[in-house]
This record gives C-alpha cells, sequence and structure tokens, in this order.
C-alpha cells in the first residue's frame, strides 16, 4: 500500500487534504484514482487506513477509515552528526540513516571538512529533508528524520552531555571495539545515542580529545577504512 506523509493541519473531519508533489506522483506516476486504498502519516507518527475520494492536479482527497496499530521506530533515539563530506554524497548519507532509523540527522563542521562556501552547504537543508521523506516511504518508517541544519564542531560539544552514549569510530584507534564496548555499559540506561561520523580527512587529534574530556567512546570499526 502506497504511503503519505499529511501535515496535521491538513486532516479535518476525517478527511486528509493531499497537496504539493505528492499529488502528480499520485495522478500520474502511481495512476490512483478514486476508491484505491493509501496509508496517511499525520508526521506526528501516527497512521491511518484511507481510500482516495477525489483526484485532480491539485489536490487529493482521502477519507479516513481507521487507525492503524503501526510503530516502525527504533527504541533508541539515534542522532547522527555527520562531518560534512564533498561533493553530493550527503544525499546518500542522508537517505541510507533515514532507512536505519536514525531520529536526528545533524551535518557538522569539523576541522578537516572541505568546503567552499559554508553558508551555501547550508542552503541544502530543505532538499536532504525531501530526500528523507521519500525515504521513510520507501521503508516504512512512521517518523520523518530532524535534519538539522549544519553546525560548527564547538557547538555540537554543547549538545553531546545530553546523550547517554556517545560513538565516535576513528581509525587510530585499536583496542575497543563496538562488540567489546557493549559488553560493559548497561543498556538498560542508555536511551538517546551519539554517533560522531568525520568528513574524508577524518578527526584532528585536538578534536578527540576534545570528544574523550566529554566521555565519548572512541572506537574502531576493524583495520580497514571504510569510505
Amino acid at each position: 500500500m502506497h504511503k503519505f506523509f499529511v501535515s496535521k493541519d491538513n486532516i479535518v473531519n476525517n478527511t486528509a487534504y493531499i497537496s504539493g508533489e505528492d499529488v502528480k506522483h499520485i495522478y500520474k506516476v502511481l495512476r490512483l484514482e478514486a476508491g484505491d486504498k493509501i496509508s496517511i502519516n499525520n508526521c506526528e507518527g501516527e497512521e491511518f487506513l484511507a481510500e482516495i475520494e477525489s483526484v485532480n492536479k491539485e489536490q487529493v482527497q482521502a477519507r479516513i477509515i481507521e487507525k492503524l496499530l503501526l510503530n516502525n521506530e527504533s527504541k533508541l533515539d539515534i542522532y547522527l552528526f555527520q562531518g560534512f563530506p564533498k561533493a553530493s554524497k550527503m544525499d546518500l548519507i542522508v537517505q541510507k540513516a533515514t532507512e536505519l532509523g536514525v531520529k536526528k540527522i545533524i551535518p557538522v563542521f569539523t576541522e578537516r571538512v572541505v568546503v567552499k562556501n559554508k553558508q551555501g552547504e547550508s542552503k541544502k537543508v530543505d532538499r536532504w529533508r525531501r530526500i528523507s521523506k521519500e525515504a521513510c516511504k520507501q521503508c516504512k518508517r512512521s517518523v520523518i528524520p530532524e535534519i538539522e541544519c549544519p553546525l560548527e564542531f564547538d557547538d555540537m560539544l554543547k549538545i553531546l552531555p545530553d546523550m547517554d552514549l556517545i560513538l565516535v569510530p576513528y581509525e587510530n584507534e585499536e583496542n575497543l571495539g563496538i562488540k567489546k564496548l557493549s559488553s560493559y555499559i548497561d543498556r538498560d540506561k542508555i536511551k538517546k545515542i551519539a554517533i560522531i561520523i568525520g568528513s574524508e580527512g577524518g578527526f584532528s587529534e585536538e578534536e578527540i580529545t576534545c570528544l574523550k574530556d566529554l566521555g565519548a567512546n572512541i572506537v574502531t570499526l576493524g583495520p580497514r577504512i571504510l569510505r
């Protein structure tokens, strides 16, 4: 069944009003019409079975039949702090992180990030949000991840104390792996997890020191460097 995210404000008296790019997709690509069943998400995690009542080029109207007891979200709140990659690689990162269940994605300008125009990169947030929304439809997630505007490394450090667990994969770490770490952490006390990934150039030693001072777990992902 095809799924669509509709703002709670556009659901009135058990009728959902779909607008924007989804309308063209419904009538021109999917060729759905009155009587077809679809799934509606109110952008707050609630899912509904609905039946299309009318379709035109401006709007699709659907009648909500029943609420669905469906929640495909992780029990953990995973926050991905991603060092800015080159070119359009962030598009793929956003797509896959969404599919894997990440709750929030925050791009970060680390020391070795190669970006000519930081302000220009910040303008890409709307595109990443669209990519995340489409990925949610494909993988049947119940909540669209938040995509925040890029942060400087020092601003990220101010957020991390709120996390229950901080993971930083680092190519120069040799002794502590994920398996070893999981053997001595108290999983019952962990809800919010920060995963911090460097850019192509990795983290500087100074950045790793700052993260260690905050209690971050610097871990190895094995002997090979992952692209």
